[in-house]
């Protein structure tokens, strides 16, 4: 009898502090947030996708995220695969919004003319966006002329050498920090990159290692440096005027997408060499 009356009491006082902790709870503190794993409750579905649809915003320009194909038109990749996915889990359609470079994406991003979007992390970009962590890691590589004296990254930052870049790309932002004497040559989209190096006869060409080894295929007489000269942290965002519960659950989206494999899959789906699952957010910090 006494056994079972300590057992009650001890039950009691669990419940007790149980209840006492969920009072001690914030209410602003979205379940999402709270619990680590994405939760398409209303709140929300209503910070992520206001107009009923998920607008989302898809870059063209980087062949390891999105391409379209030539036949149908139909766009295809990881983004697009992550962006129907939070679609299936909010249950609202999906509007593909796409553009030829990061800088538009950004722009249509950062002007809440799309709700989510899929960049490289950088400074500059977290002006009017809200960036989540990265989901995948890529690499940054230069491409020279096979006769070229350049053998090494740290050989392009020399006064009289010319750097063909996309304009507003990852790659344009790093080299516009960090190359002091070097030249950069600004083409319009990251994939006319490696035309109007060999068009202009520019020393150098910088981009995505994925699109350049494949233009080394189209053109003759090229060869990429070894290594890298960056790595880009390729992550999703959204406008930077959405309530936090927009981007808190566009994180842990982001994070179940990776543990659970989805971001894996994927990229052996699209066939995408070289790109890599990022961390998990507590690991990338």
């Amino acid at each position: 009898m006494h056994t079972q009356i300590h057992r009650r009491s001890a039950l009691t006082l669990l419940a007790a502090s149980l209840l006492a902790g969920c009072a001690g709870t914030s209410p602003q503190t979205p379940p999402a947030a709270a619990a680590g794993v994405f939760q398409a409750t209303p709140a929300v579905v209503n910070a992520l996708a206001p107009t009923g649809r998920l607008r989302a915003s898809i870059n063209l320009g980087n062949p390891v995220l999105a391409g379209r194909d030539k036949a149908t038109g139909a766009l295809s990749g990881v983004s697009v695969d992550l962006a129907n996915e939070l679609g299936r889990r909010l249950n609202v359609p999906v509007d593909l919004m796409a553009v030829d470079a990061a800088g538009k994406s950004v722009e249509v991003v950062r002007g809440a003319n799309a709700d989510i979007g899929f960049f490289a992390i950088d400074p500059l970009r977290g002006e009017g966006v809200s960036f989540t962590a990265a989901y995948v890691v890529i690499e940054g590589a230069y491409m020279v002329r096979a006769d070229s004296p350049l053998r090494r990254n740290e050989d392009v930052d020399r006064a009289g050498l010319t750097v063909a870049v996309g304009k507003g790309s990852a790659y344009d932002l790093y080299l516009t920090r960090e190359l002091k004497s070097a030249t950069l040559v600004r083409t319009p989209t990251s994939g006319m990159v490696v035309d109007e190096f060999m068009n202009k006869r520019l020393d150098v060409a910088a981009g995505v290692r994925q699109q350049l080894d494949f233009d080394a295929r189209r053109f003759t007489g090229v060869r990429l440096l070894p290594g890298r000269f960056m790595v880009i942290e390729q992550a999703m965002g959204v406008p930077a005027g959405r309530p936090p519960l927009a981007v808190q659950a566009l994180r842990a989206y982001v994070e179940e997408m990776k543990s659970s494999g989805f971001v894996a899959q994927a990229l052996q789906r699209h066939r995408i060499e070289g790109a890599l699952v990022a961390p998990p957010a507590s690991a990338a910090r």
